[in-house]
């Protein structure tokens, strides 16, 4: 965007892509790093126009208008924070692009985006990778700690159809995690129902717990392994609130092994002595349609050797006690 985010006014032509969102959005995803409440003033005082006139910050924009944005400083980031981004622009592994969308095997301990603390993020390595490339936006998230599958539209209206599918919970997206937990998981298929409600800790971090008050949430898991102290188990989301998976298990008493969250924090430090250094989550495969053609696809993401290794360490030193048909399928995938 010419002169966006220096002292010249910026002058920019809405194309195909860019239609249909409303203006207030467009601006806060341009405008990298301006607070929205900054967005909202220079809005609310006329200083943005488009095709010269003032308008709402929801109206919606169409291709060919010509919109007007004001001059706006953004405070330069320390050298520091611009190292540490510059460290985090990682080689993301690429399980399939096509003109619509891209599908990222995510690291684990990289955010999908940046803010809460975390300068940079996945979303922002791709932009800073891939210049040329006029829209990147994420179709869905995954905690930071979780590795996996995760989804990048590259047009507006793949990118909107994504968030369709992924509003039709069991309908839409078939998304599956592989899960490390504490304990003798019995059951071969368990579906859990509990409500979820997300809370503010007192030191402002955001938590979820279960509750009655809360979103109506539903997690089917399977096992595929056990043995006399942990679980291998596949988890499916039919619905997908902020850290299902994670307060699910640790409500039902079998925490993810290495979750600082919701973990058992003292085993968590006895997993990393044994070579566990991460929470063992990884998003193994993706069932959908692609947002354009309709067409069915499956993704899958091996088991990251983080989580490899530690599955086979303790295959070395305790007896299996169950194997469900597909364990081993499932490791080598």
């Amino acid at each position: 965007m010419n002169g966006a985010g220096n002292n010249s006014v910026a002058h920019v032509v809405i194309d195909d892509e860019e239609q249909g969102q409303r203006l207030d959005n467009f601006l806060i995803r341009r405008c990298k790093g301006v607070p929205k409440s900054h967005i909202y003033r220079i809005l609310r005082s006329g200083e943005v126009r488009v095709n010269s006139r003032r308008v709402d910050a929801t109206y919606r924009l169409c291709a060919g208008d010509n919109l007007r944005i004001p001059p706006i400083r953004i405070a330069e980031r320390p050298k520091s924070e611009v190292d540490e981004a510059a460290k985090q622009r990682v080689d993301l592994p690429i399980l399939f692009e096509d003109e619509a969308m891209l599908v990222i095997d995510k690291p684990e301990g990289i955010a999908v985006h940046g803010g809460s603390g975390v300068s940079f993020g996945v979303i922002e390595a791709l932009r800073r990778q891939r210049p040329q490339a006029k829209f990147l936006e994420l179709a869905h998230r995954l905690d930071r700690e979780t590795s996996g599958i995760l989804l990048v539209g590259k047009k507006r209206l793949a990118l909107t159809a994504l968030h369709d599918m992924f509003r039709e919970h069991g309908a839409g997206a078939d998304k599956r995690y592989l899960v490390l937990v504490k304990g003798r998981w019995m059951n071969n298929t368990q579906h859990v129902k509990l409500p979820l409600l997300k809370y503010l800790t007192e030191n402002g971090e955001r938590r979820v717990a279960v509750d009655a008050q809360g979103k109506a949430s539903h997690t089917v898991f399977r096992l595929l392994a056990r043995w006399p102290e942990m679980s291998l188990l596949e988890a499916q989301l039919k619905t997908g609130r902020t850290h299902q998976i994670r307060v699910h298990l640790a409500h039902l008493g079998f925490p993810i092994l290495g979750d600082e969250k919701y973990g058992d924090f003292s085993l968590n430090k006895d997993l990393k002595r044994d070579g566990l250094k991460r929470m063992a989550l990884h998003a193994w495969r993706m069932a959908f349609r692609h947002p354009l053609t309709s067409g069915p696809m499956e993704c899958v993401s091996p088991l990251p050797d983080g989580i490899g290794n530690y599955i086979a360490a303790v295959d070395g030193r305790q007896k299996r006690e169950f194997s469900a048909a597909n364990y081993e399928q499932v490791l080598t995938a």
